[in-house]
């Protein structure tokens, strides 16, 4: 009783002196609103971070900050948008593996570099993502899987949710790695896929983990693998890629907030130590495990590392598997 209640006393000081030390910092923003940046229409992967993380760094910021969709061109547009912004420190992108650290593989001539034009703010969330295939396949496992596309080349087809997507990238990329032959069928967007795969009209399809999972509860696909370096805890039962022993693969795709390159470091950290300190909240980190990802807090040279690493990681695997954008 003792511990719940100082558990309890304990949560409400931080949330009262967070945003009270936050506030009295001597690093302000200019006057205009504070917006993130989403290039991705609303309801998706993208949007829930954004829109988790402009309501918990309002108080920290002292600003109210204000969602704003830019789609188009996969996640080009709005990348680019924030990438030529100006100094002022009010504008942060949503950013994640496809645009950060894919997308310079994936398209001949790309309007910003992601290295060059951002810098971090942190990240808060990795999703892995699962092989899950119509319910009908005549097998059960990834090994069995890998030796039916063996013996029937070209026979096996795999849906993503358009060329060049992480579902496309990673399908692509295991089997390369497996030395298979299946036939890649894109769709624009998730929802498509997952009609023609329900409907058996597409085998497999590779799609992160939140949105795989409630086709996988319902029994109405199979799954055989996870992205991830570990189990997913929302998926305890299936095994990694690098676990059934067909390859050794494993990624995952993490969202955060990036600002442009010529913010003043001053503002960089203040958005730094806000995304940080929103990273550890437990309400924020519950909310975030119940959407089906695997909240993160890395400090913000671990950041720098992890881009870093990804951004050679997937190089290397888009250029193997030899996959392009549309």
């Amino acid at each position: 009783m003792f511990k719940t209640i100082t558990s309890a006393v304990l949560t409400l000081a931080f949330s009262l002196v967070v945003p009270l030390s936050f506030a009295q910092s001597d690093i302000s923003l200019s006057d205009k609103q504070l917006r993130i940046v989403v290039p991705q229409p609303p309801g998706g992967g993208f949007d829930f971070v954004g829109r988790v993380l402009a309501d918990k760094l309002t108080p920290l910021m002292n600003q109210s900050i204000v969602v704003e969709n830019k789609t188009g061109a996969g996640t080009v547009v709005g990348t680019d948008y924030v990438a030529k912004m100006g100094s002022d420190g009010n504008t942060a992108l949503v950013g994640s593996i496809s645009n950060i650290v894919m997308n310079p593989w994936l398209y001949k001539s790309l309007p910003y570099d992601p290295i060059k034009d951002f810098e971090p703010a942190g990240l808060v969330i990795s999703y892995s993502y699962t092989l899950i295939g119509r319910k009908d396949l005549p097998f059960n496992t990834l090994r069995d899987l890998i030796k039916y596309a063996k013996e029937n080349p070209g026979k096996l087809t795999y849906a993503s949710g358009g060329n060049g997507t992480g579902q496309h990238v990673l399908a692509a990329a295991l089997w390369k790695k497996t030395g298979v032959e299946l036939v890649h069928v894109p769709y624009r967007g998730a929802q498509l896929a997952y009609t023609d795969l329900l409907g058996g009209r597409v085998d497999l399809f590779f799609d992160i983990a939140p949105t795989a999972r409630p086709h996988i509860e319902a029994g109405s696909v199979k799954v055989f693998a996870t992205s991830g370096a570990t189990r997913n805890p929302n998926l305890p039962s299936t095994p990694t890629i690098t676990e059934t022993g067909v390859t050794t693969l494993d990624l995952e795709s993490w969202f955060g907030l990036f600002l442009p390159a010529k913010t003043p470091p001053a503002i960089v950290t203040k958005w730094q130590n806000a995304v940080l300190a929103v990273s550890k909240m437990p309400d924020v980190r519950d909310r975030l495990e119940k959407a089906g990802g695997k909240p993160i807090s890395p400090s913000p040279e671990e950041v720098k590392n992890m881009v870093k690493r990804d951004y050679q990681r997937w190089k290397q695997l888009i250029q193997e598997a030899n996959v392009k954008a549309d």
